[in-house]
């Protein structure tokens, strides 16, 4: 066994918290985990299982609004999306609709006569751009499959199917009188057009919508007031469908003029609810850390909490909780660098643990802190984790990870996959969060705006200097690396330097020129770029890895799944056999049946072990 490998198989293992709901009264926990739904007392009582079908695991809950009934959407195993839609009333769960394609996000109607749930009837694998695309074959046509809102009548179990046939519904709210819902949608491709989605005001018996808002920008978590008056909802420079942040916004639901509830703040807020008294709680990317605030709909702000962790209501989500109706009690998934997930319940920033699921699962990697440097006049932060264990008067390597996006941020999540290998390889890892990132506001997420490979390039690479004045961190063995927006700044990155002495460059972006004809999401360049690379070819040109790669030195590892439709293999082709033509040591390696994500565990584990393997071939041969 390899020493990579070893590293891996020592890692500690955990079990995932894939949901976490409370009810509007606050008195009881939902919580899925690997699939399996439970419920419990808020207060920590017994906690019982709630038995679904056979082969099928719960993927989403929702409370209806006197806390009485649950409904959990229950996938079927096998390779085209299929579920059933149940019912849990406390003593006995019963299935109430089967469904052919994908199911999610399910609203009990306000007087609870109907579920809502999102539907795409037939559609035949999982769906989403990070998801493996169908190859093309034969005749190529625009036939979408789209996402609609359907109701289920609880007393019958028949399905209707609501919103128009040719729109696609990202996310969606009940208006409080049940007469329709707050949509966010956008005609044709779902995939491709969530970039330049408007807000709708859907019938909930017509299924006709009336467009009530056309954002400059991306925009998400739609939120009805409780008056049903208003809409809230976070708008801003967004890269990415569920990674959410930018700013708190509010429009009438008849339609008018929209208004910043939030403007300058010095955060990202990344999820919003309204409580029963008409006040707005968000969760928050603030610095790299997570919190929890407030704002009122004259505007104003109040922060109430934040810490170095991650908190969330589903394992892999935005910062943010599950609230009470009235705000007062909440449901949150905990877990920072050094303490694995678990549920916490209380009032926010004053959680009580709930759960012990992963007790045993105890960090075996170095500490991690958050750290700043500056590039300029700029401040940035990131975090830093140290390797397990470090001599005196010894220096060590130090892995740059870059996160994808770029509109995200790097946070104090429980991290097996990045930082604690490396930590245990021998090696500092640093996880930055440039210009481009959430968390300092949206002035700061628009910083790499016409400027990709720019000033965020820049934050990047200033860090290596800065931190090793501070940290013993051999500046002769460096490496970076990352995924998607993080593949792209490695493979941008060693075109202007060679300080590098490896590169590991996951799903990246070589070509702009190419990129831009062969990928299935073209939208989300026009926001970042101003006009399509045909329109204004100037613009990519200054960005693109390959007008410059004969400069690259750095030996390169490439991955990349064969059915990646975000950034299409052929990118990571590219860049192998222009390294190859220069005599750049390089290796690519594709991952069959794979999208935008390495989703399979022995692919992923495969991934992972491959690069820390070059890492630690290549700081082995500098002098």
């Amino acid at each position: 066994m390899t020493r990579a490998a070893a590293v891996i198989d020592s890692l500690p293992k955990m079990k995932r918290i894939e949901q976490v709901a409370i009810s509007p009264d606050g008195k009881q926990i939902a919580t899925i985990v690997a699939g399996q739904l439970s419920v419990s007392s808020a207060n920590g009582g017994d906690s019982h299982s709630v038995p679904l079908g056979k082969k099928m695991k719960a993927s989403e809950v929702a409370w209806s609004h006197d806390s009485k009934t649950i409904a959990v959407i229950a996938d079927l195993e096998g390779d085209v999306p299929q579920a059933e839609v149940w019912i849990y009333d406390g003593r006995s769960a019963k299935s109430v609709a089967a469904m052919k394609g994908v199911v999610e996000t399910p609203r009990f109607a306000p007087d609870g006569s109907k579920l809502a749930v999102l539907f795409i009837q037939d559609m035949p694998r999982a769906a989403g751009p990070l998801e493996p695309m169908t190859p093309l074959a034969g005749v190529i046509d625009e036939k979408f499959f789209e996402q609609r809102i359907a109701t289920i009548d609880l007393a019958s179990g028949s399905v209707k199917q609501v919103t128009p046939a040719d729109m696609y519904v990202y996310e969606y709210d009940w208006i409080p009188d049940g007469s329709g819902w707050a949509a966010i949608a956008a005609y044709g491709s779902g995939d491709n057009n969530w970039w330049i989605a408007h807000l709708y005001r859907a019938d909930a018996q017509t299924g006709e919508m009336h467009d009530i808002y056309a954002p400059k920008w991306q925009i998400a978590m739609p939120h009805v007031s409780p008056d049903g008056k208003s809409v809230a909802f976070i708008e801003g420079l967004m890269s990415d469908e569920d990674v959410v942040g930018g700013e708190i916004f509010m429009v009438p639901t008849a339609g008018g003029a929209a208004r910043n509830l939030t403007p300058g703040i010095k955060s990202s807020p990344a999820s919003l609810a309204w409580t029963s008294d008409g006040h707005i709680i968000l969760g928050e990317s603030v610095d790299g850390d997570a919190g929890f605030g407030t704002v009122t709909t004259a505007g104003a702000v109040t922060h109430l909490w934040k810490g170095e962790e991650a908190v969330t209501m589903v394992g892999r989500g935005n910062l943010g909780a599950s609230y009470s109706a009235d705000g007062s009690q909440t449901a949150v998934i905990r877990q920072s660098k050094s303490e694995a997930p678990e549920v916490w319940v209380g009032p926010i920033g004053k959680w009580t643990k709930l759960t012990s699921l992963n007790e045993e699962a105890v960090a075996t990697w170095g500490k991690t802190k958050s750290v700043y440097w500056m590039n300029g006049a700029q401040r940035v932060q990131g975090w830093l984790t140290e390797p397990k264990a470090m001599e005196a008067g010894k220096k060590y390597p130090l892995v740059i990870t870059v996160h994808g996006g770029p509109s995200s941020d790097c946070v104090a999540s429980w991290d097996t996959i990045y930082a604690a290998p490396e930590s245990l390889m021998g090696y500092f890892t640093l996880c930055p969060n440039p210009r481009g990132s959430y968390g300092q506001g949206e002035a700061f997420t628009r910083g790499n705006v016409k400027d990709f490979g720019g000033q965020d390039y820049h934050d990047i690479v200033a860090a290596i200097d800065a931190l090793a004045k501070e940290y013993p961190i051999d500046t002769k063995r460096v490496a970076i690396t990352g995924h998607s927006y993080g593949g792209y700044m490695t493979m941008w990155a060693e075109t202007q330097t060679d300080r590098f002495a490896a590169a590991v460059a996951g799903a990246g972006l070589s070509d702009w020129l190419s990129y831009y004809g062969l990928n299935d999401i073209d939208e989300w360049m026009i926001p970042f770029f101003g006009a399509s690379v045909y329109d204004d070819p100037a613009v990519y040109a200054k960005s693109d890895p390959m007008h410059f790669v004969k400069k690259v030195k750095t030996p390169t590892l490439i991955l990349v799944g064969d059915r990646d439709g975000e950034v299409p293999m052929e990118q990571s082709v590219e860049w192998w056999h222009a390294l190859k033509t220069a005599n750049v040591p390089t290796e690519l390696v594709v991952y069959p049946n794979e999208g935008h994500s390495i989703g399979k565990p022995a692919d992923r584990r495969d991934y992972v072990i491959r690069s820390l393997a070059w890492f630690d071939e290549w700081f082995g041969k500098v002098k």
